[in-house]
């Protein structure tokens, strides 16, 4: 579990490719706070939760065919800027809001403005997505825990201070650039609650027609 806060940033050193996926190593940036691993441990990078299988000359992980397709990390390259979160201890704080680390979908930035101090991003999104994305909600940008401030048929807006524009990758990111997306996991835990009550309704109503309740 995380919580969408970006501990620091890295840069892809290697790519290799393991049959049908990749291992990949990150660099962490000099001037960051020390990544401090084990080997086993999970991590988020750009929001996807991986396994630490190296952590010599940088972090090294695995990333499978399954999650390449359901991610954007099939498309790093060397020297990209990556953004990085140690899974969330019961000692921590919860800053952001809960991820898992498990990726929604990949969407698109339609939009990119900067207004005063504030950059204003839109990004295109599944149906799959946008029906959980809910006006001043919480959702998971390459692993940035963000507030919604619009929302439409397809697509979200969100408004990002310069802090995070410099602590994270967001802020190198235009047009035409694809990011992983994590919904608020409640909204999903809250439409399987609702599903079931109804399905119970039923279920409860069928048994009163046949004198069973």
């Amino acid at each position: 579990m995380f919580t969408g806060l970006i501990e620091s940033t890295g840069s892809v050193s290697s790519i290799k490719r393991t049959g049908g996926g990749l291992r990949v190593s990150v660099r962490t940036e000099p001037a960051g706070p020390a990544i401090e691993l084990q080997i086993g441990d999970s991590i988020a990078i750009n929001g996807v939760c991986l396994t630490a299988v190296e952590n010599s000359r940088g972090i090294v992980f695995d990333v499978s065919p399954e999650t390449l397709r359901n991610t954007n990390l099939g498309e790093l390259k060397i020297n990209d800027k990556v953004n990085i979160e140690r899974a969330l201890r019961l000692s921590d704080r919860l800053g952001g809001h809960l991820v898992t680390g498990h990726v929604d979908g990949v969407g698109v930035i339609a939009g990119k403005k900067k207004e005063g101090e504030y950059t204003f991003y839109t990004f295109e999104a599944s149906p799959e997505v946008l029906k959980y994305t809910v006006i001043k909600g919480s959702i998971a940008v390459d692993g940035i825990s963000l507030t919604v401030i619009n929302v439409d048929d397809h697509s979200f807006s969100v408004a990002i201070i310069p802090h995070t524009l410099t602590a994270t990758n967001i802020g190198g990111k235009g047009i035409g650039d694809r990011v992983n997306l994590e919904v608020d996991i409640i909204g999903k835990y809250v439409e399987k609650f609702v599903s079931n009550k109804n399905n119970d309704d039923k279920l409860m109503t069928l048994l009163r027609e046949k004198g069973f309740a």
